[in-house]
C-alpha cells in the first residue's frame, strides 16, 4: 500500500491524457473512459480508508522524494484522519459527476479532460505535505475550474469565471507571502529552510517578531491573517463570499457539485492542516473573531437564501450558511467542536451535492431555475404529483440540509453546538436563528415547487430516469446511514482531531 497515494493522485491525470488521445467523435468512449477512471480512483480511496490505522493520529502512507533539492523542496504526500474524509468524498463526487455529465453535449472531450484534471489537482491539495507542492496543486486547481465555468456555464459564465479566478488568486498571493515567510523563518527555528508542513507544525514561531514598514509585529499574528484571508475566500467567509453565488449559478451542474462538495472544504481544510497547527498561539488570539464570522455566515447566508427566487442561488447561499457552522466548530478548539466541523465538511458535501444534482436534473427538463419568475408567476408547481421518484430523493436531500434528526446534517451540527456552547454561549444561542431560517427557506422552497396543482409548464416533465436514480442513490443512502450511525466517519477522524485539540491546548492563554 506504500504507493497508493501516488496512484490516487496521478490516475485522474493519466485519465485526462487518455481522454485527449480518444478521437473527439467517439463521445460515448470518452464518457465511459472517464467514468472508469474516476470509479477506479474511488475504489482506491476506499482501499485507503480500509487500510488506514484509525488509532494512529500521525501521517500515514507517506511518500517522500527530493524534488528541487537546492531549495529543500520535496514531493511529499501523506494522509491522516483529517484529510482522509476529504479524499474519500472527492473520489465519490467525481465518480458521480462523470456519470451525471452525460447530458453535456458541447465539446465533450475538453469537458471530461478538464474534469479529470480538476480531480487530480484537488487530491493533490488534500495529500500534499510540502508547502510548495501544496501551493502548486492549489493554483493548478484554478485553471480547470475557470474553463469549466467559462465555457460550459450559463449566460453570464465569463463574468462568474473571472470573478472566481480573481478572488481565489488574490487569496493565493497572500498565502504565497505566508509560505515564503515560513520558509525563511524555519532556518532560525528549525535549523534549515524548509517547506515541510509536518516540521513547521508545533508553534515554533510563537515568540518570533517580524518588521514590516518599520514596525515590529508578531510573526504568528501577521501571517496567520495572511493565511486566513487566503483560506477564508475559498470557504467562503463573509465578506469574501460574493464570488460564490455567481460561480454556482453559472457553473454546469457537475461543477457546482464539486464546488460545493469539495472545493469549499479546501478552505476549512487549510485552517485545520496549516493555520492552526503552525500558528497555534495566533489561532487562540483570533478565535473570537473566527467564531463571530462563523455566526455571521450562518445567519447572513440563511437570510440571503430566503430572499432568492432562483433555486440554484438559494442552495448556493445555503452553502455559505452551512460553512459557518464549520468555522464555529473550528473556533471552539474543543474535541466536540473540531469533530463536528470535520464531520460537517463531509456531510455538507453529500447533502449539498444531492441538492445541486437534483436541481440539475430539473433544469434538464425545464431549462430554468425559477421558484418564482420575475413576473411574479410560479416557475414550478405540483412536482410531487408529476415526478414522485424525483420528489422522494429531493425530500431526503432537503431534510439532510435542514438538519433533521436521523439524517447526517443533524449529527455534525449537534456536535458543533456541543463544542461551542461552553466557550461561546451567546454565539451558540444566536446560531439557532440560522437553523430556524434554514428550515423556513427550505420548506418555503419545497412548498412552492412541489405542492399544489401541476403547472402547465411542468406537465411534460418526465420523472427521474434509471441513470439519474443510479447516481443519486449512493448519496441518499449515505445521508441516511451516517445520520443514524456516524461512527465510521467519527472513528476515522477522532485520533487526528484529538491530537490537534491537545496540541492547540498547550498554547491556550
Amino acid at each position: 500500500m506504500s504507493g497508493i497515494l501516488n496512484w490516487i493522485l496521478w490516475l485522474p491525470f493519466l485519465g485526462m491524457l487518455g481522454v485527449l488521445l480518444i478521437p473527439k467523435q467517439k463521445e460515448s468512449a470518452i464518457r465511459w473512459w472517464s467514468v472508469f477512471v474516476t470509479a477506479v480512483t474511488f475504489i482506491l480511496c476506499l482501499m485507503l480508508y480500509t487500510n488506514h490505522d484509525q488509532a494512529n493520529p500521525m501521517m500515514q502512507f507517506v511518500v517522500s522524494h527530493p524534488w528541487i533539492t537546492q531549495f529543500n523542496i520535496f514531493y511529499k504526500l501523506g494522509i491522516d484522519g483529517i484529510s482522509l474524509p476529504m479524499v474519500v468524498i472527492n473520489g465519490l463526487l467525481f465518480t458521480i459527476c462523470t456519470i451525471s455529465s452525460f447530458d453535456i453535449k458541447k465539446n465533450i472531450k475538453g469537458y471530461y479532460a478538464l474534469l479529470l484534471a480538476l480531480e487530480g489537482s484537488v487530491f493533490g491539495v488534500f495529500m500534499a505535505l510540502d508547502f510548495f507542492l501544496f501551493y502548486v496543486f492549489w493554483e493548478v486547481m484554478l485553471l480547470p475550474m475557470f474553463f469549466l465555468i467559462g465555457i460550459w456555464g450559463g449566460e453570464n459564465k465569463e463574468y462568474a469565471a473571472i470573478k472566481f479566478f480573481l478572488y481565489t488568486f488574490f487569496g493565493s498571493i497572500l498565502m504565497l507571502i505566508g509560505i515564503i515567510a515560513l520558509y525563511f523563518a524555519a532556518e532560525g527555528k528549525l535549523g534549515a529552510e524548509t517547506f515541510d508542513m509536518v516540521k513547521l507544525m508545533g508553534g515554533h514561531f510563537s515568540d518570533l517578531n517580524v518588521t514590516i514598514f518599520g514596525s515590529s509585529f508578531s510573526f504568528e499574528k501577521i501571517f496567520f491573517l495572511f493565511m486566513f484571508v487566503g483560506f477564508a475566500i475559498k470557504v467562503p467567509i463573509f465578506p469574501f463570499h460574493t464570488w460564490l453565488p455567481h460561480a454556482h449559478v453559472q457553473a454546469p451542474t457537475a461543477v457546482s457539485v464539486i464546488l460545493a462538495g469539495v472545493l469549499l472544504k479546501m478552505g476549512t481544510y487549510g485552517f485545520l492542516r496549516i493555520s492552526y497547527p503552525i500558528f497555534p498561539s495566533a489561532a487562540h488570539y483570533y478565535a473570537d473573531m473566527i467564531a463571530w464570522l462563523g455566526l455571521i455566515n450562518v445567519i447572513y447566508g440563511a437570510l440571503c437564501a430566503m430572499a432568492q427566487t432562483d433555486v440554484k442561488k438559494l442552495i448556493a447561499y445555503s452553502s455559505v450558511s452551512h460553512m459557518g457552522y464549520v468555522m464555529m466548530g473550528i473556533a471552539a478548539m474543543t474535541t466536540e467542536g473540531m469533530n463536528g466541523a470535520v464531520l460537517q465538511m463531509f456531510n455538507h458535501g453529500t447533502s449539498t451535492a444531492m441538492m445541486f444534482l437534483l436541481i440539475g436534473i430539473l433544469y434538464e427538463r425545464s431549462h430554468h431555475r425559477w421558484i418564482v419568475r420575475p413576473d411574479g408567476s410560479k416557475g414550478f408547481g405540483g412536482l410531487y404529483t408529476q415526478m414522485p421518484k424525483y420528489s422522494i430523493i429531493f425530500i431526503i436531500g432537503m431534510f439532510a440540509s435542514l438538519g433533521l434528526p436521523g439524517l447526517s446534517g443533524f449529527i455534525s451540527e449537534a456536535l458543533v453546538f456541543l463544542g461551542i456552547y461552553q466557550k461561546y454561549t451567546t454565539i451558540a444561542v444566536l446560531a439557532l436563528i440560522g437553523l430556524l431560517i434554514g428550515a423556513a427557506y427550505l420548506l418555503w422552497m419545497f412548498k412552492r415547487m412541489f405542492f399544489g396543482p401541476v403547472n402547465e409548464d411542468c406537465k411534460d416533465y418526465s420523472d427521474a430516469n434509471g441513470r439519474e436514480i443510479f447516481y443519486m442513490t449512493p448519496l441518499a443512502i449515505m445521508v441516511i446511514v451516517f445520520g443514524i450511525y456516524p461512527s465510521p466517519l467519527l472513528d476515522m477522524m477522532k485520533s487526528s482531531v484529538g491530537k490537534l485539540v491537545v496540541d492547540l491546548a498547550k498554547f491556550a492563554n
